[in-house]
């Protein structure tokens, strides 16, 4: 049967207002310098017409990744795109910024690096990437380096690379605006970090460089773990539990494989607080590695579950007493890196598909804490809302385009429980003006939702074009995509008279009334 929503505008309860910035994006340190990421899946699995064949784990997680040169920051294209998104946090970091050496002398040819580092990144590659932050009207956030090559485990952190990092962004007026020490600490033997690195030894130095931060660069927000604690996104703060819990979550041997620690054991003790809470998450694990842990993975067929979609917000209801704990209790709460799936994304991360998950993450996410999702990435790998290389705007993008023109940053209770075919969220109207801006998104795959509407407003219909798997989106059946000298196609919606309208199977819904 179709559900029913009635939008009431008389009826609506403020929840909070959000951050600005609420929908940022990464920029990894890998596609700054070069290096190895998540493979591309072919035109046949995203079609999901060909399987994704199993790593061959004796190799690692090099047996999922392919080489790929530095993102050309100063490309046209990438530079308009991510300019009308509005100013974003944009943040640098990853794995492979754990293991980046510096290399502001040109010391180390290509390919090279000095002893404990992996990589180099050089001085104007950096500058490059300031450049563009400076062009799209970003606001810059990055970790630093803390690997074998800066210091032994048993030795502290200290700051030779950090300060060059600093001070040249500081000087070239593009100061880092927040940082995070390292990314996803809690992964002790696969974040890049010392060998046989200790969270007493983390704690020890990330104190050091919280301090060398509040001494030197005062300014500048202090955000962390940025962790992947499975236990804690096991139970939320009302005793549920997700189906991708912890416990369940890796095949046998797996946990051995990848040792991690928890939230706990990175901050409790710790003499310098954060100023933000931060944790990242995924919408579990992708077909690259389902046969890692099969209970994380979710097959296509119920990409619009209600399990599979709930993940944002019991993440984001897990967390608040973490953040509360160890940092700004009812503050803002940072999530530095999501998407829908871990390992790359699925196979449908650059069709309409996502699109669903996209949007319901920033609804859910906003209803329950105010802060700001880095979505994992900008332009680089399949769950990129740009194409790697030619840059070529994906059905997310303009989703989050349409999110940022038409939803404010007030945030209100809709009336409505979130339900199988109707999540509904309400904000204030973007423009400013009186009213409200309403997201109805239909989860259903057979039945259409009815939406009532009090008064006369504009629709803007979202739906995949020809299929949930197409790689554009249909705007009120008009083609998103990009014509000539990349000119952007007019978002607009179509006017309606109060009455009742439809969101198809599968479709998402702005209502501006």
């Amino acid at each position: 049967m179709a559900e029913y929503v009635k939008l009431d505008l008389s009826k609506l309860k403020e929840i909070r207002s959000v951050n600005p910035r609420l929908v940022s994006y990464n920029i990894e340190m890998t596609e700054v310098t070069g290096g190895t990421f998540w493979k591309a899946y072919t035109q046949a699995q995203i079609d999901g017409t060909e399987q994704v064949p199993p790593p061959d784990f004796s190799k690692g997680f090099g047996a999922m990744h392919q080489w790929y040169d530095p993102i050309d920051t100063k490309n046209p294209r990438l530079i308009k795109l991510a300019k009308e998104l509005g100013s974003c946090w944009i943040r640098v970091s990853g794995t492979w910024a754990t293991k980046t050496y510096y290399d502001w002398n040109d010391e180390y040819p290509k390919g090279s690096a000095p002893e404990g580092y992996n990589n180099v990144l050089k001085k104007q590659q950096w500058l490059s990437l300031l450049d563009f932050v400076k062009a799209v009207d970003g606001k810059l956030k990055v970790s630093v380096s803390n690997c074998d090559g800066l210091h032994a485990h048993d030795e502290p952190w200290h700051p030779s690379q950090a300060e060059l990092l600093f001070a040249t962004s500081k000087e070239y007026g593009v100061p880092i605006e927040a940082v995070e020490f390292v990314n996803e600490p809690n992964m002790l033997k696969h974040s890049g970090l010392p060998k046989d690195y200790t969270p007493e030894e983390f704690r020890r130095d990330q104190d050091i460089f919280h301090k060398w931060i509040r001494d030197n660069y005062p300014e500048c927000l202090i955000i962390g773990p940025s962790d992947t604690d499975p236990k804690a996104m096991t139970l939320d703060a009302d005793g549920n539990r997700h189906p991708f819990a912890a416990e369940t979550a890796l095949s046998a041997g797996v946990a051995e494989a990848l040792p991690y620690c928890s939230t706990a054991d990175l901050l409790d003790g710790c003499k310098e607080p954060l100023d933000i809470f931060s944790y990242h998450y995924y919408n579990g694990i992708s077909e690259r590695m389902a046969a890692m842990m099969p209970a994380a993975f979710t097959p296509y067929e119920q990409c619009m579950s209600e399990e599979y979609l709930g993940t944002a917000s019991h993440c984001a209801r897990c967390f608040t007493s973490y953040r509360d704990k160890y940092a700004t209790p009812n503050g803002e709460m940072w999530v530095t890196e999501s998407g829908d799936a871990g390992g790359g994304g699925h196979t449908w991360a650059s069709t309409y598909a996502e699109v669903i998950r996209t949007l319901n993450e920033i609804g859910t996410f906003a209803t329950v804490t105010d802060g700001v999702i880095f979505h994992n990435t900008l332009a680089s790998s399949d769950y990129g809302w740009l194409k790697h290389g030619s840059f070529e705007p994906r059905p997310s993008y303009f989703a989050v385009l349409l999110w940022k023109k038409l939803m404010g940053d007030t945030v209100y209770d809709s009336g409505e429980t979130i339900r199988p075919g109707a999540h509904v969220f309400a904000h204030s109207r973007k423009d400013g003006r009186e009213g409200k801006a309403f997201l109805v998104i239909n989860t259903s795959w057979t039945e259409p939702t009815k939406v009532e509407l009090p008064a006369p407003g504009e629709v803007y219909e979202l739906c995949g074009n020809g299929s949930m798997r197409s790689r554009t989106m249909l705007l009120c059946g008009r083609e998103l995509t990009l014509s000539e000298n990349d000119a952007l196609p007019e978002l607009c919606g179509r006017k309606v008279e109060s009455g009742v309208i439809e969101v198809a199977p599968g479709g998402c819904t702005f209502i501006v009334l």
